[in-house]
This record gives structure tokens, C-alpha cells and sequence, in this order.
């Protein structure tokens, strides 16, 4: 009989109106364990075991188990680091992803570490599929059993992908369960390299993807549950991290090999990163992309007559399961980010101290479409005259601040930087001295030291708040906060991967099949449309294949901000040396004022960070304690 059960949330979605909630059986301890290695031993507890496989419910609850190792996108924003420890943002609070800012980390001191959670998932989902048909449930269906083990399947192949993108290579398991009996020598394990990899999540993916229990969509009583597309986004991502400069040709990490040994002979010192560059894998990459582009099951998203950009693009995070969604972690509660996100000076015992930088607010276009900062000379920007950006950027002048998100324009006197921006600024940044709507209300808001939004320690460092993720049509003063379907993948990340891998083969002089320049362009086009912006070549006519890219680069960053993807792009593109470390600009939230009142003092770019990035840091360090165990794990470079 079972031990104990436990309840657990996993962050999948199976119900518009109610999280996915799961048992975790704790039989024993042979699959729960509360040790921090997944080689550490466990007990045998066979009789127990058996029984799970004789009802319907039982065997399910196994399986949601093997999924619950899923991450919460849309919950964990501000703990783990893809959002504070990226150029785009900062979050206030004392987080381990300020060791990854500060520089303080190392192989005994590892921010967030998640390897042995995506080990024991690995594992959970390898005991499932290899029992999951043994269940003698006369209620249960062959199809209910088939799609369980192909989500499962799909799962572990994703738990890889998940490890690979901050560990780079690791080791495969494939369907193997360790011998938890075995000596600690019989459970080394050296890495396989990043190809196989890469090769491995692929071809499993494919086999979900293959799989006639893979559907290519499913019911409201089912969303959530990984599809056909779902499979296909992943291989599109790999495949574009694969081709970039973290892991295609990378010199920097030619010492990183594999021990010398016998037990694995033919991975016996061999090189874990590839030391030759291939341009042909931006072609794969491309192509893996342009499968989704051209599914019509995906539509960028559009509200209404589509003739409103603000409601276009904040409406990707407001309309639930919309079509350009190709998988989500979950529809939840928007508490989380919404509590961290909106000013303390509209919800007493809020949070909100998560915020863009200056840099991120410099990224945003003008209303022409021009992209206005070219550079720095120190902390001053220079500016492209052509693109309207005021030099005089904190001369105060009175303006439309435009209508979205329930809200109708009105005049506001504020500095000329935050005048005439693109649709996806407003939506995405909010600046002090301006009036946060919340349901019916409004009300001013300051970020000077003292004033209503900076009192202790919960305020924006940089004087800027994220504004994408709250639900303006709710009054959260009241406590309404509203639901999200965080877009993991969405169909504009594979019109951005698409656009930069076209541009890469055509840099790297790949031959790529006819229409594909064209079509890059025309995705690009009907992307930037969206967001209420003309063609970038019509913006800029005589761009070379270079500045493209550039400009592709930086398009990415608007559309795709704080989606938990700009801290993988400054590494995998190599960098974030130059823009993840050094001074951190902001406004001056250190300037002391109070109530609504923002004085001018504030109005100065200020460093509110510095921040440390080596070369070591493109990666994560295993964890000492894994090294110590398994000899044959082969620590990243420079760790």
C-alpha cells in the first residue's frame, strides 16, 4: 500500500479555470528522495512499487509526477536569473542571481541550481515509460496510456534541453535507470558532447512529434499539454543555439575535454564543444523554424481588426491560449508577476521592483521605426538625428501618452526620451512621474528615494518598473490580479529565429532554397506591422546584410522582452562580456523626494550596478559536490 501521498502543484495547464494540481506518491523513498544528488542510493521498496501500476488513477498520478520537474515561467520570474541577470533587467531583491551579477559565484557556491532537480525528473519519466503499460486498470484506454508515456517522453527530452542551455553538454541516460546498488564508481558518467546532444533532444523530439499520440492540438480541458508544435519549437531553439558562437566553433572552450578512460572509449578525450565552425547549421536552423512559420494551426497575434498595436501586442499576454501561443508552462494566477511588477504606491504590501534598464529602454524604436541609440560615449548615448530622438532627452514637454490596456490617452508632461516611441515601449516600460492604471483608477507614481514607490527596499533600482505583465483592466488594489498564459514559445520567436538564421546563411554565403530571403522579409515585415512599425527595409533601405543582423538582433530584444530569452542570447551569441557586465544605467532613484512628486534631480543617468562578467561565465559551473562524485565529469571552462 502506499506509504504517504502528497499534494503538489506542477505548472502545466489541463484547465482554463483551474491549475494543474498533482500527488506525489512518496513510496518509500526509491522515487522522492530529499537528497541533492540523483545518483545518491535509494531504497527498494518493489512490492509498493508494483501497486501503482494497478489503477487508472494511480498511474496517472505517476505520470503528472514525472512531469511536475517542469518549470514555472511565469512564477519563478524573479528568482532565477534569466531576467535580473541579463542586460534587460534588474529585480531588487536579494536573490542568488545577484552572485551571478556581483561575480561571486562558483562550483561551491551555485546560484539556482537545477541539475539535480532535471536528473530526477530524467529518471521519474524513464520509470514511467517503462511501466506505464503495466497498469491493469480495466477503466484505463490504451489511447489515455499512450498519450501519458509520449508527454513523459516528451518531458525528459526537454529536461535535457533545459540543462544544455546553461550547462552546455551533458550526459545522456537515454532510457538507462542507474543501478542505485552499484558501487559510486560504477555510476561515473563522463559527458557526451554538445552534438550528440543536441542530436539526442532532437531525435527525441522528432519521435514525439512521429508519435500518433502526440496531437497537434487539444481540447480547453487539455491545454497545456505539449504538441506536435510544442516538439518542433524546441528543435527550432536548439537548433538556432547551436548554430551561434557559444557552440558552434567556439575556441574559448577547446580545453574542455573528457578524461582519458577506458570505460567509455569512444568518448575518451574528446573535445565536449565543437572546434570547427559550421555555417550550414544556420540552414537546419532556418528550416527548423520555417516548419512552424508555415503551420496554420499559428497566427501572430491580433486584436480585433488587428489596426491597434497596443492592443496586438499587450494582448499576447492578456488573450488566454491565443493563436500565436505555441506552448505555455501554465495559465495561473498572475500574483506573482503582477505583485513584483506593480508600484508599492498602488498595492500597500506589493513588490515591485522589477524593472527594464536604461539599456533595454534605449533599445525601443521611435515611432518611425528607427531605432534612436547607436551607441555610448560613456553614459551619454549618441543618437541617430534621423530617427527624431530628442538630444535634449530630459527637457520635460507635454504629450499624448497613448491609450492601452483599458486605458484612454491623456496629456502628460514628461522628458522627451519617453516621447514618440514605438507601440511595445508603452506597453512594456513604465517611467516615474506618470499615472499607473489600475481598473477605473489612476494614480501618480515616483520612484525619487521616499516618495510613494521608493520606500524600502521594494522599489526599481533603475527607476523603471516591467509593466507587461500586469493586468491594467483589474484593480489590484482590491486584490484582482488576474490569470496569464505565459508564452513560453510563441510563433514570433520562430519569425526572429528564422529571420536571424536566413541572414546568417546569406553572411556565411550558405545556399539556402528559394523564397527564403524573401520570406524573411516578409515575416519580418508582418512582425513589425503588428507592433504598428513600417518594414524594416523600408526603414532602412541600404542596410547591409550586417546591419541586419544587427537590427535583427535588436528586434528581437523589444518583441521577446522579458520572456526569459535576452540572458540566453547575450551568451549564446557571445556578447555578454560587452553588455552583460560592466555599469548598469538607470534613472537617479537614489534622489530623495516624496508623495507623486518625481523632482528633476531624478532625472540623470546613474549606475545602480556593476556588474562582473568573465569568460567562465558564459556557462554554469558544475557543482563541486558532483564533481567529488563522479570523477568523470569533466568541470565547464574556467570554473
Amino acid at each position: 500500500m502506499l506509504i504517504s501521498n502528497s499534494l503538489k502543484k506542477i505548472y502545466m495547464k489541463v484547465s482554463i479555470k483551474t491549475s494543474f494540481q498533482i500527488i506525489c506518491f512518496a513510496v518509500g523513498v526509491i522515487f522522492f528522495s530529499s537528497c541533492n544528488d540523483f545518483l545518491d542510493r535509494q531504497e527498494d521498496e518493489k512490492l509498493t512499487f508494483d501497486k501503482i501500476w494497478e489503477t487508472r488513477n494511480d498511474t496517472r498520478s505517476y505520470w503528472l509526477n514525472s512531469m511536475s520537474f517542469l518549470p514555472d515561467d511565469a512564477g519563478d520570474f524573479t528568482n532565477l536569473p534569466w531576467l535580473g541577470a541579463s542586460d534587460e533587467g534588474t529585480v531588487t531583491y536579494a536573490r542568488e542571481l545577484r552572485w551571478i551579477n556581483f561575480g561571486s559565484w562558483n562550483a561551491s557556491n551555485v546560484p539556482n541550481y537545477q541539475m539535480d532537480r532535471f536528473y530526477k525528473g530524467i529518471r521519474e519519466c524513464n520509470i514511467f515509460m517503462q511501466n506505464v503499460d503495466r497498469c491493469s486498470d480495466p477503466i484505463v484506454t490504451k489511447e489515455e496510456l499512450a498519450q501519458y508515456k509520449v508527454q513523459s517522453r516528451f518531458a525528459r527530452s526537454y529536461y535535457y534541453f533545459l540543462m544544455m542551455r546553461i550547462y552546455g553538454p551533458v550526459f545522456l541516460l537515454g532510457d538507462e535507470l542507474l543501478d542505485f546498488t552499484a558501487s559510486t564508481e560504477a555510476l561515473y558518467r563522463p559527458r557526451n558532447t554538445w552534438e550528440e546532444c543536441v542530436d539526442y533532444v532532437v531525435s527525441e523530439m522528432e519521435a514525439c512529434i512521429n508519435d500518433p499520440a502526440m496531437a497537434e492540438s487539444y481540447s480547453d480541458a487539455e491545454k497545456g499539454l505539449a504538441t506536435k508544435g510544442t516538439c518542433q519549437a524546441v528543435i527550432a531553439r536548439l537548433k538556432l543555439y547551436s548554430a551561434r558562437d557559444l557552440f558552434n566553433g567556439n575556441k574559448l572552450y577547446s580545453s574542455v575535454k573528457n578524461p582519458v578512460t577506458d570505460l567509455f572509449p569512444e568518448l575518451s578525450g574528446v573535445n565536449l564543444f565543437p572546434q570547427n565552425y559550421d555555417a550550414n547549421k544556420w540552414l537546419e536552423a532556418a528550416k527548423a523554424a520555417k516548419v512552424l512559420i508555415d503551420n496554420p494551426l499559428y497566427k501572430l497575434y491580433r486584436a480585433g481588426d488587428g489596426s491597434d498595436p497596443y492592443a496586438n501586442y499587450y494582448g499576447i499576454t492578456q488573450e488566454y491560449w491565443n493563436s500565436e501561443l505555441i506552448w505555455s508552462t501554465g495559465y495561473k494566477g498572475r500574483y506573482q508577476l503582477g505583485v513584483h511588477t506593480v508600484p508599492t504606491g498602488i498595492y500597500g504590501t506589493a513588490y515591485g521592483g522589477v524593472g527594464p534598464t536604461q539599456h533595454q529602454v534605449d533599445a525601443y524604436a521611435m515611432s518611425n521605426g528607427r531605432y534612436p541609440i547607436t551607441g555610448y560615449n560613456g553614459k551619454e548615448p549618441i543618437v541617430d538625428r534621423s530617427s527624431g530622438y530628442s538630444v535634449d532627452e530630459f527637457e520635460k514637454t507635454t504629450w499624448k501618452y497613448p491609450a492601452w490596456g483599458g486605458a484612454g490617452e491623456y496629456d502628460l508632461t514628461a522628458p522627451n526620451m519617453y516621447k514618440d516611441r514605438e507601440p511595445r515601449f508603452y506597453v512594456s516600460v513604465f517611467f516615474g512621474d506618470n499615472w499607473w492604471h489600475h481598473g477605473s483608477g489612476m494614480t501618480k507614481i515616483s520612484f525619487a528615494k521616499g516618495a510613494n514607490s521608493n520606500k524600502s527596499h521594494d522599489y526599481p533600482k533603475s527607476g523603471y518598473l516591467v509593466n507587461r505583465f500586469y493586468d491594467h483592466t483589474l484593480n489590484s488594489a482590491s486584490g484582482q490580479w488576474g490569470n496569464i498564459v505565459f508564452p513560453t514559445f510563441r510563433l514570433a520567436e520562430m519569425y526572429l529565429n528564422f529571420i536571424e538564421a536566413v541572414l546568417e546563411c546569406k553572411r556565411h554565403n550558405v545556399a539556402m532554397p528559394g523564397g527564403y530571403e524573401a520570406q524573411a522579409m516578409e515575416v519580418w515585415a508582418d512582425l513589425r506591422d503588428r507592433a504598428g512599425l513600417a518594414p524594416i527595409t523600408e526603414v532602412y533601405p541600404n542596410a547591409s546584410t550586417e546591419k541586419l543582423i544587427e537590427l535583427c538582433r535588436n528586434e528581437r530584444r523589444i518583441e521577446l522582452a522579458f520572456e526569459n530569452h535576452r540572458y540566453f542570447d547575450t551568451r549564446t551569441w557571445m556578447i555578454a562580456k560587452d553588455v552583460d557586465g560592466g555599469p548598469m544605467y538607470g534613472m537617479n532613484a537614489q534622489f530623495p523626494g516624496s508623495g507623486d512628486v518625481t523632482p528633476d534631480g531624478f532625472w540623470e543617468r546613474t549606475v545602480f550596478e556593476t556588474r562582473v562578467f568573465e569568460d567562465n561565465h558564459y556557462l554554469y559551473p558544475f557543482i563541486q559536490s558532483e564533481l567529488d562524485r563522479n570523477k568523470l565529469l569533466t568541470q565547464n571552462y574556467g570554473w
